[in-house]
């Protein structure tokens, strides 16, 4: 049964907030990066890049105690305000396309993600969870909520269709062209209406903020193995996260692209595939897979459609059974020589918003060899994943919304 608590966050005042916000860090090129820095001052990016200020690069530690230092400025300026009272937070978003995100943002237990009542279904990097434990230990808060999903909950949905029926604390449309709206929630009825729904679940899962939520964990133990027993209690028993509903989520799939055929001729990779998959070739015409265990690949100028052969539509479990991992299984590994899929400079990854175009283009300027297309991976299969206790092949999944940074802060 997991457990959502309320927290007095740290936000924005409702005249800054448009101009705080930011996406995440790597998202912007530098160009980007360097505009925003140099006419907006209370972005969130003079935060988390304060040697920007000192015209250099600062890393590690130094880095660490420097965004610190600028947060506390922010603080002290009073563009940040604390909440009075320990709050849950429907926060809402319309994208550019018309989509709309709605759910409520919250401190999730680390005790339920050690306990598998937050269940994962991606593997996470050990150097990458202690950076960032060490980035948490000395700034002190989190700006970006992990992003949590359940199935649909009529008593949720109905709660928050009432909440935005009132005037949002937030409203404001960004660059990117997405509205975001925000409603802080404090009254006892609604935070019992809310930790009530949220307990009476098996479990959450994460969609997005894998190695945040690992990093929480890995932060929240050494905490409790210290002799600083006053830090226990702290705030460092939860991260911040943003629950919303299955039938929200948005999963797009990663298509691949491959720079050589692994010392093949393109005959000799066809006959191999041929083993394993119905090939038609389609020539110009663009081929998108309709079905599961349908890939799209091209090819030197032409479109193939791969069909796995009914004798290899027998799994052992949910991950087998994954688009992405029956290419890695049967094509990638076998035939191309990649075995290392997160780490070999020969594969590279475009997420499904970029579409096939994007693909071929890639191919045709002699960048890459072959690109293969596959369908988006469903909230059923992520969900089937992490109750089994596997973990996806890298890239199987790019999900949207994508959370702005600095609207929330949870602070330890």
């Amino acid at each position: 049964m997991p457990t959502i608590i309320p927290f007095k966050a740290i936000r924005p005042t409702r005249d800054k907030v448009s101009l705080v916000a930011s996406r995440s860090y790597e998202s912007y090129s530098r160009q980007q990066r360097e505009s925003r820095l140099r006419d907006n001052p209370f972005s969130f990016l003079q935060i988390v890049n304060p040697g920007f200020k000192y015209h250099k690069e600062i890393k590690g530690i130094e880095r660490y105690q420097l965004v610190r230092n600028r947060y506390q400025e922010f603080k002290e300026a009073e563009i940040f305000i604390q909440e009075s009272q320990a709050s849950f937070y429907v926060y809402k978003i319309v994208n550019r396309e018309g989509r709309i995100f709605h759910g409520i943002i919250g401190a999730a237990s680390i005790a339920d993600y050690n306990n598998n009542f937050i269940r994962k279904h991606e593997d996470t990097l050990s150097k990458r969870e202690e950076l960032f434990k060490d980035y948490l230990k000395t700034v002190g808060f989190n700006a970006e909520a992990v992003l949590l999903t359940y199935p649909d909950h009529e008593g949720l949905s109905s709660f928050m269709d009432k909440v935005i029926l009132d005037r949002p604390e937030y409203e404001f449309t960004t660059t990117y062209r997405d509205t975001h709206y925000l409603w802080p929630i404090s009254d006892e009825a609604s935070i019992t209406l809310i930790q009530q729904a949220f307990s009476s679940m098996e479990a959450l899962y994460i969609a997005d903020g894998h190695h945040r939520s690992a990093s929480s964990a890995l932060l929240h133990a050494e905490i409790q193995n210290t002799t600083e027993t006053s830090k226990q209690n702290d705030g460092f028993d939860s991260f911040m996260a943003y629950l919303i509903p299955e039938s929200d989520l948005k999963i797009y799939e990663f298509n691949r692209l491959v720079k050589d055929l692994n010392g093949l001729s393109k005959d000799e990779f066809l006959i191999q595939l041929d083993t394993v998959f119905r090939i038609e070739e389609r020539g110009a015409d663009y081929y998108k897979p309709s079905e599961k265990h349908h890939f799209s690949m091209y090819l030197e100028g032409s479109f193939y459609s791969l069909y796995l052969r009914k004798q290899h539509i027998s799994f052992e479990n949910a991950l087998e059974a994954l688009d992405t991992y029956i290419l890695n299984h049967f094509v990638l590994k076998p035939i191309l020589g990649i075995n290392d899929a997160r780490n070999d400079n020969r594969l590279a990854y475009s997420h499904g918003k970029k579409d096939l175009a994007y693909v071929k283009s890639l191919v045709d300027s002699g960048k890459f060899k072959v690109g293969f297309g596959l369908l988006p991976i469903t909230t059923e299969e992520m969900r089937n994943v992490a109750d089994e206790g596997l973990t996806m092949p890298p890239k199987s999944t790019y999900i949207e919304p994508k959370l702005r940074s600095g609207i929330t802060i949870y602070e330890f």
